[in-house]
């Protein structure tokens, strides 16, 4: 049964009215609750679940591409906005929207030509992106139906997702099943983990591309938010967006965010790479102790609301998206999302990986699984 009539805005007004009701202030809110949210065009029921923290902070994810709808965080004055970019049901993200809070896979990023070699073999996937294979083919994890299971800790309440991604999908070999796991802390932080394993070797690299708007407001855009990049050198692309293979330092480049800047500062700059994006839409190369580290990869602040994000993660690369293609449709939060009013920060292994040996590898064999780690940490500042 798909929701209708009732807006995101509703949506929430009714349930800070219960957690209100329930004596929020003082007691333990509700944790995880479920709600039909559409069907896909075999018919198959979707669902989204709504996890809310001691604090109130809620997350909304709903089961067609393990997707983070919905993200509701205070503001400097205790006002809660959400800060990301989402729908109210899921026929905009049938209806082909680009990627919006969506679990990525089987790789995430673009692979030159859409083909790579391993162990001797050449495997052939979709090119969805110009001559290049983008986010996991024509039909990649974020356009699938995943499994859901809730859960609650002391730490606060999750939901675990699971998908089966048969041999031979999208091109890619072996049977992979994939598992994320949100959980919203007390703390107020996101985790999100994601597992695999497979039946055959084959490459492997999962993220979330959410677009986030810290103001609360999607009819602002980003270009005032201050962002920190913990990374000495960034990855350059050909005009097709696919690295060139070198490691180039962010010195004296628009590219440099070691300090907090103004993601509007240098987007416009006369400069090749920013051209072939138009914009940001390159991968940083994360500066880690050791491969595997958890540490801060960004952080993300909005001067108007006060908002801050920080992005912790095991990952060695950032992609920064500065919603360079956002045009206007199609609309959500009884708006439009117009250009750069959302933007990406992707942790992931480097583009086009499994055709660079000199990058971090990214390919997975039985035996093994993939881990990976990423929490986005909220706070405010005066």
């Amino acid at each position: 049964m798909l929701m209708t009539g009732i807006s995101r805005a509703g949506l929430a007004g009714i349930a800070l009215s219960a957690l209100a009701a329930a004596g929020f202030a003082g007691g333990t809110p509700p944790h995880v609750q479920r709600a039909p949210f559409g069907h896909t065009p075999e018919g198959q029921s979707v669902d989204i679940f709504t996890l809310t923290n001691k604090s109130g902070v809620e997350v909304r994810i709903m089961t067609f591409g393990a997707t983070l709808v919905s993200l509701k965080v205070p503001d400097r004055n205790g006002h809660m906005g959400d800060v990301v970019l989402g729908f109210d049901s899921v026929d905009p993200y049938l209806a082909g929207v680009p990627y919006y809070g969506a679990t990525i896979g089987r790789y995430g990023n673009r692979i030159a030509s859409g083909s790579f070699v391993l162990d001797g073999v050449t495997y052939q996937l979709p090119k969805n992106n110009g001559p290049n294979s983008l986010h996991g083919g024509d039909k990649g994890f974020d356009k699938r139906l995943w499994s859901a299971k809730p859960f609650e800790t002391k730490l606060g309440p999750g939901l675990r997702l699971t998908y089966v991604s048969a041999d031979g999908e999208e091109g890619y070999p072996g049977q992979l099943t994939a598992q994320v796991t949100y959980q919203l802390h007390n703390d107020n932080s996101l985790s999100i983990d994601y597992k695999a394993t497979t039946t055959k070797p084959t490459v492997v690299n999962l993220t979330n591309h959410t677009y986030f708007n810290l103001t609360g407001d999607p009819q602002h855009d980003i270009l005032g938010h201050l962002l920190t990049i913990d990374a000495d050198k960034f990855t350059p692309v050909d005009s097709t967006l696919i690295p060139t293979g070198e490691l180039a330092a962010v010195a004296g480049t628009p590219f440099d965010f070691r300090k907090p800047t103004a993601i509007g500062a240098h987007i416009d700059a006369d400069n090749e790479q920013i051209r072939f994006g138009p914009g940001y839409d390159h991968n940083w190369v994360l500066v880690k102790p050791k491969p595997g580290a958890m540490t801060t990869a960004a952080v993300l602040s909005d001067p108007e609301s006060g908002r801050v994000m920080e992005i912790r993660t095991t990952e060695p690369g950032l992609q920064f998206y500065s919603g360079n293609f956002m045009d206007g449709k199609p609309s959500g939060q009884g708006t439009v999302y117009n250009h750069r009013t959302g933007l990406c920060l992707e942790t992931q292994h480097f583009p086009d990986s499994p055709n660079r040996p000199s990058f971090p590898s990214t390919v997975l064999r039985p035996g093994h699984t993939y881990a990976s780690h990423t929490v986005l940490i909220f706070r405010t500042t005066k």
